[in-house]
């Protein structure tokens, strides 16, 4: 089990690794993605993450980070969310040298509801934040990820990676949030995708809400998903689990090691 635990990441808000769970993941030598939320920004100072962060490279731990988003819009037609939007990402930007993570993910954002009538200035302003941002990450020795959320299909959100190459920005799947709010099977999001495709978010849930079940403890099938790893002949994308609960975790460790074999 410690092989496949070394290869993959799993996500916990700062303030849970920060308060209780930091001895945990050394203790089993868990590789975090660290979610750095706004709460966290205002709360804890840069010598608390960098404490953190000291312990975790000490202990030869892989490090990635999961950007911050509630109430942030890159492609918001409003300048004062933008400007939100960018100078809560200029906040985390400080924390890139101290954590020294492989990727940061951020929403892609996009939904059709709020803004596809806008969609042509939703993609030009938030390519605008995007580029700055991955420009940024990647001058760190970092590679920005944009994770699927709400978006229904690949199309919602390939524009902005074909944009963004310049900037070495990747895509993240989400495979709750696909089974969630998606309209195409996952195989679509692979083959319209793929060459974008550095990350995997893997969770599971019913097909109704993003519950962050254990891995299969939802009815999502993620056969595509491990036919499509091995298919690869490259290093595969990088891997999380996304449990809610410490109970949650161990069950999605065994079902990776039962179900992908690498």
């Amino acid at each position: 089990m410690q092989k496949l635990i070394d290869k993959i990441q799993v996500n916990i808000p700062f303030a849970m690794l920060y308060d209780s769970s930091l001895d945990f993941f050394i203790k089993y030598g868990l590789n975090p993605e660290i979610s750095i939320d706004a709460a966290a920004l205002n709360r804890y100072s840069l010598s608390d993450f960098r404490n953190v962060a000291d312990q975790l490279h000490k202990s030869g731990r892989t490090i990635t980070l999961h950007g911050p988003f509630m109430g942030l819009d890159a492609g918001s037609p409003d300048s004062a969310v933008r400007e939100t939007t960018r100078n809560c990402f200029e906040r985390m930007l400080k924390l890139i040298p101290v954590f020294k993570p492989k990727t940061v993910v951020c929403h892609a954002g996009y939904e059709e509801k709020s803004s596809g009538y806008i969609r042509n200035l939703w993609i030009e302003k938030s390519i605008e934040i995007w580029s700055w941002l991955g420009a940024s990450i990647r001058d760190e020795g970092g590679m920005l990820v944009l994770e699927n959320v709400y978006e229904r299909r690949p199309d919602d959100i390939k524009v902005l990676f074909e944009h963004l190459e310049n900037e070495n920005v990747g895509f993240c799947l989400d495979s709750g949030h696909k089974a969630a709010f998606g309209k195409v099977p996952v195989e679509a999001w692979l083959e319209s995708l793929g060459s974008y495709l550095y990350q995997f978010h893997l969770h599971d849930n019913n097909g109704k809400e993003d519950e962050h079940l254990a891995l299969g403890r939802g009815t999502i099938d993620f056969k595509p998903i491990f036919k499509y790893l091995k298919t690869l002949k490259k290093d595969p994308p990088v891997i999380t689990i996304e449990p809610h609960t410490k109970d949650d975790l161990w069950p999605s460790v065994k079902y990776l090691e039962s179900n992908w074999e690498r």
